[in-house]
């Protein structure tokens, strides 16, 4: 919600605006209109092209991607660039790839902005996983199957020293952002904390793109899986039972030729 409290507020605005995984049409309306009203928009490196051109081409186009272990911009700088940007009167949208406020840095962003005396406002957009799990017809609760679902970041320090215990088993799913590059020690991490070998993984890759693949296995391969298909980022892993549901012509294996490969 805007600040409206908020009595130093500048004449700028900084909208902290969700793409959503990558398809335009999953914009929302609020989003689509700002976007034309938009005097600067500061992207990141996973808005799809398509979405920064339904921008007004008056806008002033601030790219601000990172890289995995490569931030060009820091996240400092970003939020100085947002305030100072609104300080000068203008219309700010911070477009972000998913939800602002589902690992996307959008609270810090938010409370920079506040801290300065800029208004905001909050526009959400549909998450990674619910646009991929959606594109690949695969409920993230099922009554037959998972009744909880908890996101986690999996590339964040201190990885090992994170307690997932219990978020990954019988009746719940777990769904796993930025954790292709380190899906093996992801695998030993979540065995170690109690998850059964053979748990059904799905790895989703480039959701709700035109080339999106959904690509299905048991916990204890998700590594090789990995490797073999050569799955980059962006890519999301969901582990439950849910990864058995979705579209047959998806591209997936087994899960009894796979019980081979489990200890």
């Amino acid at each position: 919600m805007e600040n409206s409290s908020n009595k130093t507020a500048r004449p700028g605005t900084v909208y902290l605006v969700g793409a959503g995984p990558g398809d335009p049409d999953l914009l929302t309306l609020k989003a689509a209109k700002l976007l034309q009203r938009a005097d600067v928009i500061v992207h990141d490196g996973l808005v799809s092209r398509e979405i920064l051109d339904m921008a007004s081409p008056s806008a002033r186009r601030i790219s601000v991607a990172k890289k995995r272990s490569l931030h060009s911009v820091s996240q400092d700088q970003i939020n100085n660039i947002l305030i100072s940007e609104a300080a000068k009167g203008h219309v700010v949208v911070r477009l972000k790839g998913g939800d602002p406020f589902i690992f996307g840095r959008g609270g810090e962003e938010a409370d920079d902005c506040i801290a300065a005396g800029v208004a905001v406002e909050v526009v959400p957009g549909i998450s990674a996983a619910l646009g991929c799990a959606a594109q690949a017809r695969m409920p993230l609760t099922h009554r037959d199957a998972s009744s909880a679902v908890s996101f986690v970041a999996g590339q964040c320090k201190g990885l090992s020293d994170q307690n997932w215990s219990g978020l990954a088993g019988k009746g719940r799913t777990l769904v796993i952002y930025m954790g292709v590059a380190n899906a093996e020690a992801i695998v030993e991490k979540l065995i170690a904390d109690g998850a059964a070998p053979d748990l059904p993984v799905a790895v989703l890759e480039n959701g709700t793109r035109t080339d999106f693949r959904a690509l299905r296995t048991l916990l204890t391969d998700l590594g090789d899986m990995v490797r073999r298909e050569d799955i980059q980022s962006p890519a999301l892993l969901v582990v439950g039972e849910v990864a058995r549901y979705g579209d047959a012509e998806d591209k997936f294996r087994e899960f009894a030729q796979l019980a081979g490969v489990v200890a």
